[in-house]
Parts: structure tokens; sequence; C-alpha cells
């Protein structure tokens, strides 16, 4: 499945313009990254990957909408799959897109 090109449309208007945001075709999806860090993705899957602070990780999962991002049949603590009805409201995907920025934002450039 392709990455939902409106989503990544939506996406564009939270985060441009930063003169430190890249796009790149990842994970099956279309990533953000701020200073070479992901930071939050149109997943091929549909829905965000959002990237966070790892201890912040299990405190966002709701059950249902938020679940830790699975690659490889691993858990990948600091990274969250967020499904597409959450953020079908433009606040709540500001919310999830500005967490992952702000946490992209703390780690080194690459």
């Amino acid at each position: 499945m392709a990455y939902d090109e409106e989503l990544a449309e939506r996406i564009r208007e939270i985060v441009y313009p930063r003169p430190d945001l890249d796009e790149r075709r990842m994970f099956g999806g279309l990533a953000f990254l701020i200073g070479g860090n992901m930071a939050v993705a149109a997943s091929g899957k549909g829905g965000l990957l959002v990237r966070v602070a790892p201890a912040d990780g299990d405190a966002l999962l709701d059950g249902s909408t938020i679940a830790p991002m699975v690659m490889g049949g691993r858990e990948l603590h600091g990274w969250l799959r967020v499904a597409p009805e959450a953020v079908d409201d433009d606040a709540a995907l500001r919310e999830w897109v500005e967490r992952g920025v702000e946490f992209a934002r703390t780690l080194p450039r690459k």
C-alpha cells in the first residue's frame, strides 16, 4: 500500500517552511526529517509513524489507535503508529506532528 498523499500534504502544511526539513521515502511511506532525524511519516500502512522520547512512549499508547511501531517482529521504543482515524482532525494531526518534530529537534544533527 502506498502512503496517503493527502495526509502527506496535511503534514507539509504543518512542518513547512523549516530550513532543516527534508522529505524522504522510507518504511514504505514518506518521512519528514528534522536535522536528518525522522520526526514523523505518512505510513505506507496508513496513518502516521511518530518519533517520541522513549520514556514517553508507553504513556501515549491507548490500546486502539496509538500502538508501538513494530518492525521485523520487534517493537521499537520511541516510535508510535498512529491510526488514520486518530488524525482525521487537523488539531489532532498537528499535535502528533509537533510532538515528533519537537523530539527530533533534541537529537544531534546527522
